[in-house]
């Protein structure tokens, strides 16, 4: 049967309300009608961003038309298909860092901590010492060129596997999967050592930035993803209470402990153990 996209979205669009008329299931017999009401309501949705109907929509249409797709369906099948997939990935990121955001973190935590008994995940909060600093002296634009790189580093840090999402303002999460509790440290403490050792002076000869983490790891706590967050701020509250530029995490006995050049710091905070 020969027709075209732009013939079937011209008739379709002279049947009021038509993408109604499909959802409520009195769309007329003929299926050439009928799938030009898919069409035109699966160019309806894809203009509210609705891409995902949309796609399932103009299939519809297809297979109505019993025979393969001539070439301007197919076109508009695969527009609509990436158009789905750049929505979707455009949802999970920050608008200001292109990190993923607290949605998408929410939503891994989950899987991960849900994938089986036993897998390992470890996560950390990190947060820009000094940060409201940056902002009073220089302008909140240069504080989100400060964010921007600071993104930038610590996704250069991470291991394979490993993400980063901005939990609020200045503050990051880290997500560790698969790495057991000392290799969480070691990776959030290879992120702390590349943030204080990058060129900062590039933005302005004056700046220098450090960051605070605290890690908390699965093997370590019983609870769930809300006792993992709890606990991640936890460490972190103890990390800038031991003067910041450090990784605080907590050992085998319950102890809290500084990792790397900040392990000598004399006096640790000893905040309560996981519950």
């Amino acid at each position: 049967m020969a027709w075209s996209v732009r013939n079937l979205v011209r008739t379709a669009r002279r049947a009021p309300h038509h993408d109604d008329l499909v959802l409520d299931g009195v769309a007329p017999a003929d299926p050439a009608a009928r799938a030009a009401l898919h069409t035109a309501a699966a160019e309806r949705l894809a203009r509210h961003r609705r891409y995902e109907q949309a796609y399932l929509h103009l299939r519809e249409a297809v297979r109505l038309l019993n025979g393969p797709a001539p070439d301007a369906a197919e076109d508009e099948i695969e527009r609509l298909r990436r158009e789905h997939a750049e929505a979707r990935e455009q949802s999970r990121r920050d608008s200001l860092t292109a990190s993923y955001n607290r949605r998408y973190l929410d939503e891994r935590l989950v899987d991960l901590l849900g994938s089986g008994p036993g897998r390992p995940v470890g996560l950390a909060l990190a947060d820009i010492d000094h940060f409201k600093q940056v902002n009073d002296t220089h302008g909140h634009p240069f504080g989100d060129r400060v964010l921007q790189r600071m993104v930038h580093e610590l996704g250069r840090a991470l291991p394979r596997g490993a993400f980063c999402a901005r939990y609020g303002g200045e503050e990051f999460a880290l997500v560790l999967p698969d790495l057991d509790p000392d290799g969480a440290v070691a990776a959030c403490e290879a992120a702390r050592e590349r943030v204080a050792a990058h060129d900062w002076p590039s933005l302005h000869p004056q700046l220098r930035m450090t960051i605070s983490i605290g890690v908390a790891h699965s093997g370590l706590s019983d609870g769930g993803t809300e006792q993992l967050v709890a606990e991640a701020d936890l460490l972190l509250y103890t990390a800038k209470q031991a003067g910041r530029n450090a990784v605080a995490h907590r050992v085998a006995d319950g102890r809290v402990a500084l990792a790397g050049a900040a392990s000598g710091r004399r006096s640790i905070p000893q905040p309560g153990a996981p519950g």
